[in-house]
């Protein structure tokens, strides 16, 4: 017996692909109907769009979902960081100009690590561009750091010497991608190993890797010096918001994610028995209420 199979692709199956922007190939994640709700979700240090590799699947049936790598992430373009400034500003444009040639004009956004900075330049630039939010463990104020930012606040952020370079580079190493993805869990067994070995192959171990997460390190001081304006844009514009806050993240404290009810008292916050990368021992918890808050909150306010 023999057979002709060809693969079926529906609205809901996961597509990798890239698109050129200004001449930087930048791969993405994508799945879900181009005409359901459209969510953005952008993801944290050192990892990629792999971080919602099971989010993406879990979402496809109510949302248009993508997740774009950034330059010198996952499997973008990695420019020369002697030529294209690896910066948070410059993160933001690309991804800006991203989701227009995608088509994306509404949207929520899932905000994760690096994925804040990214994702607040955006939508303080743009605001009506923003439909609401999902805040995982992102810092926007000063409480949220934990004693793992002494060296590059004390140190690197005020003087980067090669000594402070040197001092941090720890930050760098593969035990310690292992451990941010562990520590705070209560499931390790449920972290896949393919996490930190694939964030440090793919992004720490390219060429210029170690150089352009230094540079972002260094950078990351910029984001701070914003945080008072990303306040007001949150107090101002009032999104609806859902807050997943792993407790025992290595680099946020659990402070940090109660800082947003501040400026947002009628958020809805989950306080996870989990760490930095929550969607990976908490996928069914998160994308349940996703669907459930999106539908209560938001849909139904239409």
């Amino acid at each position: 017996m023999t057979s002709t199979y060809s693969p079926a692709i529906s609205a809901n199956t996961v597509r990798y692909e890239t698109l050129s922007v200004d001449g930087i190939s930048i791969a993405y994640r994508e799945a879900g109907d181009p005409s359901h709700p459209k969510l953005v979700l952008l993801h944290g240090f050192p990892s990629s769009s792999h971080q919602y590799r099971n989010l993406i699947p879990a979402l496809a049936d109510r949302f248009h979902v993508i997740s774009p790598d950034y330059p010198g992430f996952g499997n973008s373009d990695t420019p020369d960081p002697s030529t294209f400034p690896y910066t948070f500003d410059k993160f933001s444009e690309v991804i800006d100009r991203f989701l227009d040639k995608k088509g994306f004009k509404r949207f929520g956004m899932f905000l994760q690590d690096y994925g804040g900075p990214v994702g607040f330049r955006i939508a303080t630039k743009k605001p009506e561009q923003l439909e609401w939010l999902v805040i995982q463990n992102t810092n926007a104020y000063e409480v949220g750091f934990t004693d793992a930012w002494g060296g590059l606040r004390n140190a690197l952020w005020k003087d980067r010497s090669p000594e402070n370079e040197a001092a941090v580079a720890g930050l760098l190493e593969l035990d310690t991608v292992k451990a941010v993805y562990l520590t705070g869990s209560t499931k390790p067994e449920l972290i896949s190993p393919d996490n930190w070995n694939s964030d440090y192959l793919l992004t720490l171990q390219r060429p210029h890797g170690r150089q352009i997460q230094l540079d972002l390190f260094y950078d990351y001081r910029t984001n701070v010096t914003l945080y008072s304006k990303w306040q007001a844009f949150l107090k101002e514009r009032q999104p609806k918001t859902i807050i997943f806050w792993g407790q025992g993240d290595i680099f946020f404290t659990p402070a940090g994610g109660e800082a947003y009810l501040n400026e947002l008292p009628n958020a809805e916050i989950h306080r996870l028995s989990a760490g930095h990368f929550a969607v990976e021992d908490c996928l069914p918890h998160i994308a349940q209420h996703i669907h459930r808050f999106y539908d209560a909150n938001v849909a139904a306010k239409k």
